[in-house]
C-alpha cells in the first residue's frame, strides 16, 4: 500500500480511518526510518487539515502550523503533535470554536497534543520571553489555512531570532549546558535519554538553530546521519514499548535491536554512542565559535578605531614546530606542511593539551586529509609527543577527542577500532572502554612523581583495557596487543615486557589485597613472582589506582588503597629478599581478651563497634576535618560453636549492614581462663542512614545461635515486601577453588549477583559442607559480590583437591537454586 493510498483511507473514513491508516503504516516491515517519519507525518497533515476545512463556513486570517519535531516532519510512532493556530484576532468565537473542532478528535485517538492559539504578535511575544517556544517556531511549517499569516510569522520570528542572536545564544548554550548536567552526555550512559542527554535530539535541534542564525554553523560531516541514526532508535524504541519515552532502559535494548536489524544490544550501543559523539563534538566546535564571534563583534569596533578603520590581524603564537595559537585555538603554521611531516599530528596535539586549548577543526581535518602515516617502529620524537599529550591532565581528553572525530586515533593505533565506542555492562565502570583509557591517562598523569618511568606509566594506562574488544580474559588478549603496540610505537624489548607485564596483571592487586589472606606468605610471593621487580610493582601500584579512579566512585576507597598498600609493602620486602615467614597467631588485643573474658564468663556473644579510619603517614597528607572513615570495625567474640558465620552474617543483613572484611579465628585466652572462643573481626557499613545499636546487634545474634530468631524467613519477608525492579539479567553465580592460593587453607572464590542475605547463604551452604572458615575477603563492585573463603577441614588442614571440588559445585548449585 502506498502513502497515496493510506492517506486516502484517512480521508476517507475520518478519525478512525486516520487511526486504522495510521496502524497500517506503522507496522508496515519495509518501510521505516525517514520515509515511515514523513509518510505518517503527511498522513497526519491530511487529517488534521480534513478537520480543519471540515466546517459549514470557510474561515479567513486563520491558518493551522506545525511546529518543533512534527513541524520538521519528523514524527515518530509516539511523538506529540505541536501545532501552532494562528489567527488574526478578527473572530475569536469562531476561532474557538476550530480549536475545539481540531483538539478534540486528537485527544479522542490517545495522542499526545502540545497546542496554542494565538495571533502573529501574541506567538513573537511568547517567543521573546521563551526560549523553548523560539526554538519550536524556527521550524514551524504550514498545514492549512491562510498562507500568508503563516509566511509572514515565519519570517518575522526567523528575523527576530537573527537580530536577538548575540542575547539569545548565550541563553541556549546555557540551557543545553543545564540539561547536560542533569541527563549526563548520551555517549557513556547505559540507559540513556536519546533526546535529552549531552549529544542528544535536543542538542542536534539547537544545532539547527545556530545555523538559523547565521552567526555561525556547525561541522555538517556525518551530522545529519547522526541525528537521523537516533531518531530511528526512537522509532524502534517507541514500537518496541508502545510508550511515548526517550529512555533505552536495559530491559528493553535487545528488543530495540532486534526491530532495528541489528546483531545485539552492544552493537545498539555502540551505534548510538557514535551517533552522540558526533552531535557532542559538533556542538563543541560550533560554541566554541559562536564565542569566538560574539567576542570578535563586541571588540571590533574598538580595534577599527584604534587602527583608524585597518582590518585588524589575528594574533598568531608559536607553540611548537608546525603548530601555532590563534583566537584561542590550536592551529597550523602557515609553514607547516603535514604531508612532509608525519608527528605533526602528535606534536600539534600535545601542544594544544599542554597549553590547555582546543585544536582547530580545520586543523585536524587537514591533518586526516593530508598527513602520512608514521614509519615503523615510530621515530622517537611521535614516542614523546604521544607521551607528552598523556600526561597533559584533563585538556588531554578534549584534544583525544578532536583526533578521534576525524579518524586519527585508528590510523595512529589500529587497535583502538576495536574499543571505540564499546559500551561495559557493569554498574561500577561510568565510561566506555575508549573513554576509560584515557580517563586513566589522565588519573595516571596525576602520579608520575611518583615512578621512576613515567613514560611507561601513562601508555600502560592507555592501553590496559585494550583487550577488551577481544573474546576471553580481556588482560591475556591485552598483553598480546600491548606487546605489539609497544613494538610499533618504538620501546626496546625491555620496555615491551615491562608493559605487556602491566597490561596483563594490572587487576592483580586489588584483587589480591581484597580476595586473598596477606598473612599467608603465599599469596604475597605468588605477586612477587608475577610481578619480578621493584620498578614494576612500583608502577603497577600507580597504574592501579589510576584504573580504578577512572573507572567510577564504587571502584577505589580508603580502604581498598589501604589494603593495595599492605600488599605493595609486602610484596616489596620480598622483591629486595626479605623472605615471609610463617604466620604466627596474632596475639589478642586488650579489647579482644576483655570481650572473651566476657563471653566465657557470660556464655554468650558479646561485640563492640568502634568506626575506623585511615591512619595519614604525614601530617601534611591530612585532609581538612575528621580523616575518611573506612567502615566500622565489628568485634564479636562467641563462646565456639557451629554455623557461627551464617549466624552473623544472617544478623548483619537483617540490619542493612554490608560487610567489607571478614575474619574468624579461635582466640586464645589468658592463662587460667578456661573454655574455647571464636573472635569475629569484620568491618561493615550501612547500607543506608546510621548504624544499628550494639545492644540490639547482640539482641538478635543470641536469637540467631540459640534457633530462636528465623533469619531465612525473615530476609525472605523483607525481600517479598521490596521487590527488586526488574531489570537486565544477571550472568549466573561462579564458585571456583583457587588452585596454589594458600599453603594453610584452601580458597574457594565466589562471583555473584550482589544480594541482600547473600554472604548469610553462603555462610549457611559452607557449614552445611561441613568446612571450618578461616577467613573471608568479601568485596562489593557495584551490582557484582566477588568473595574469597579461606577454608579448612576438621583438622584445620587445606581440604582435598576433589572434596574442595565437590563443596565448591555444591555452593554453585545452591546459589544457582
Amino acid at each position: 500500500m502506498t502513502s497515496t493510498d493510506v492517506r486516502k483511507d484517512a480521508e476517507d473514513s475520518g478519525p478512525s480511518g486516520y487511526a486504522a491508516a495510521r496502524l497500517r503504516l506503522l507496522t508496515e516491515e519495509a518501510r521505516s526510518g525517514p520515509p515511515r517519519r514523513s509518510a505518517l507525518s503527511e498522513l497526519t497533515d491530511d487529517w488534521l487539515a480534513g478537520l480543519f476545512t471540515a466546517g459549514s463556513e470557510e474561515l479567513r486570517g486563520v491558518s493551522l502550523v506545525a511546529v518543533g519535531g512534527y513541524g520538521r516532519g519528523e514524527l515518530s510512532p509516539r511523538s506529540d503533535l505541536d501545532l501552532l493556530l494562528l489567527h488574526d484576532g478578527s473572530d475569536p468565537q469562531a476561532v474557538a470554536a476550530l480549536a475545539d473542532r481540531l483538539w478534540y478528535p486528537v485527544w479522542d485517538l490517545g495522542l499526545a497534543l502540545d497546542h496554542s492559539v494565538r495571533t502573529p504578535a501574541e506567538a513573537r511575544k511568547t517567543a521573546g520571553e521563551d526560549l523553548k517556544v523560539q526554538l519550536g517556531l524556527l521550524d514551524a511549517r504550514h498545514l492549512v489555512g491562510d498562507l500568508g499569516l503563516t509566511a509572514g510569522l515565519r519570517t518575522a520570528v526567523l528575523a527576530d531570532w537573527r537580530n536577538q542572536a548575540p542575547k539569545r545564544l548565550p541563553e541556549l548554550q546555557e540551557l543545553c549546558a543545564e540539561r547536560a548536567e542533569r541527563q549526563g552526555e548520551l555517549q557513556y550512559l547505559l540507559e540513556p535519554d536519546l533526546k535529552e542527554a549531552r549529544g542528544g535530539l535536543r542538542d542536534a535541534t539547537a544545532l539547527r538553530a545556530v545555523a538559523a542564525s547565521w552567526l555561525a554553523d556547525a561541522p555538517r560531516e556525518g551530522l545529519d546521519d547522526a541525528r537521523r541514526r537516533l531518531l530511528d532508535v526512537r522509532d524502534a524504541l517507541h514500537l518496541t514499548t508502545g510508550r511515548a519515552t526517550d529512555r533505552l532502559a536495559l530491559q528493553e535494548q535487545d528488543q530495540v535491536a532486534a526491530e532495528l536489524g541489528l546483531l545485539d544490544a552492544d552493537t545498539l550501543l555502540r551505534q548510538v554512542y557514535e551517533a552522540a559523539r558526533v552531535i557532542s563534538y559538533a556542538s563543541d566546535v560550533t560554541w566554541r565559535e559562536v564565542g569566538r564571534v560574539l567576542k570578535a563583534r563586541s571588540v571590533r569596533p574598538r580595534l577599527r578605531a584604534m587602527l583608524g578603520g585597518g582590518k585588524p590581524v589575528a594574533e598568531r603564537s608559536p607553540l611548537a614546530e608546525g603548530v601555532v595559537e590563534q583566537d584561542g585555538e590550536v592551529v597550523l603554521a602557515r609553514a607547516a606542511r603535514p604531508e612532509r611531516d608525519p608527528v605533526l599530528p602528535l606534536r600539534a596535539a600535545a601542544a594544544a593539551a599542554q597549553a590547555g586549548l582546543p585544536l582547530s577543526l580545520h586543523a585536524v581535518r587537514r591533518l586526516a586529509a593530508t598527513v602520512r602515516p608514521l614509519p615503523t617502529p615510530w621515530p622517537a620524537e611521535a614516542r614523546e609527543q604521544l607521551v607528552t599529550l598523556l600526561g597533559s591532565g584533563q585538556p588531554t581528553i578534549e584534544v583525544w577527542e578532536a583526533l578521534e572525530a576525524e579518524g586519527l586515533i585508528t590510523r595512529l593505533l589500529p587497535d583502538w577500532e576495536r574499543v571505540r565506542c564499546r559500551p561495559q555492562r557493569n554498574a561500577v565502570h561510568i565510561w566506555t572502554v575508549d573513554r576509560h583509557l584515557i580517563e586513566t591517562a589522565v588519573r595516571a598523569s596525576e602520579f608520575t612523581r611518583r615512578v621512576s618511568r613515567p613514560d611507561l606509566l601513562l601508555v600502560a594506562a592507555l592501553l590496559h583495557d585494550i583487550g577488551k574488544g577481544w573474546p576471553g580474559d580481556h588482560s591475556v588478549a591485552g598483553e598480546i596487543i600491548a606487546k605489539d603496540v609497544a613494538a610499533r610505537i618504538g620501546f626496546d624489548r625491555t620496555e615491551v615486557a615491562v608493559l605487556s607485564t602491566l597490561v596483563r596483571h594490572h587487576l592483580l592487586l586489588v584483587e589480591t589485597a581484597t580476595r586473598r589472606d596477606l598473612e599467608d606468605p603465599a599469596t604475597v610471593r605468588s605477586v612477587a613472582e608475577a610481578v619480578g621487580s621493584q620498578g614494576t610493582l612500583e608502577l603497577l601500584h600507580a597504574l592501579t589506582e589510576a584504573d580504578a579512579l577512572a573507572t567510577g566512585p564504587a571502584a577505589w576507597s580508603s580502604w581498598r588503597a589501604s589494603l593495595v598498600a599492605d600488599l605493595v609493602k609486602r610484596v616489596s620486602a620480598v622483591l629486595a629478599g626479605e623472605l615471609p615467614e610463617e604466620p604466627e597467631a596474632p596475639a589478642a588485643t586488650a579489647e579482644q581478651e576483655r570481650l572473651a573474658i566476657e563471653t566465657v564468663a557470660t556464655g554468650s556473644p558479646v561485640l563492640s563497634l568502634r568506626a575506623q579510619t585511615e591512619p595519614q603517614a604525614d601530617p601534611a597528607d591530612q585532609p581538612a576535618g575528621d580523616p575518611e572513615p573506612l567502615g566500622v570495625e565489628l568485634l564479636i567474640a562467641v563462646p565456639d560453636q557451629p554455623r557461627v558465620l551464617p549466624a552473623v552474617a544472617g544478623v548483619l543483613a537483617m540490619h542493612r549492614l554490608t560487610v567489607r572484611t571478614a575474619e574468624l579465628r579461635a582466640l586464645p585466652l589468658p592463662s587460667g581462663v578456661e573454655g574455647s572462643v571464636l573472635l569475629l573481626n569484620w568491618r561493615v557499613a550501612a547500607e543506608y542512614g546510621s548504624l544499628p545499636q550494639a545492644a540490639r546487634l547482640r539482641a538478635d545474634l543470641v536469637r540467631a545461635l540459640d534457633g530462636s530468631l528465623d533469619i531465612a524467613g525473615r530476609l525472605a519477608e523483607r525481600d517479598a515486601a521490596y521487590p527488586r525492579r526488574r531489570g537486565v539479567v544477571a550472568p549466573p553465580p561462579r564458585v571456583t577453588v583457587a588452585s596454589a592460593a594458600s599453603r594453610l587453607a584452601t580458597v574457594i572464590e565466589v562471583r555473584a549477583q550482589d544480594a541482600p542475605g547473600l554472604l548469610f547463604r553462603i555462610g549457611r551452604a559452607l557449614e552445611d559442607a561441613g568446612v571450618r572458615m578461616r577467613s573471608a575477603h568479601v568485596s562489593t563492585l557495584g551490582a557484582n559480590a566477588v568473595d574469597a573463603f579461606y577454608v579448612t577441614g576438621a583438622s584445620g588442614s587445606p581440604l582435598p583437591r576433589d572434596e574442595a571440588a565437590a563443596v565448591a559445585r555444591k555452593l554453585e548449585e545452591m546459589l544457582r537454586g
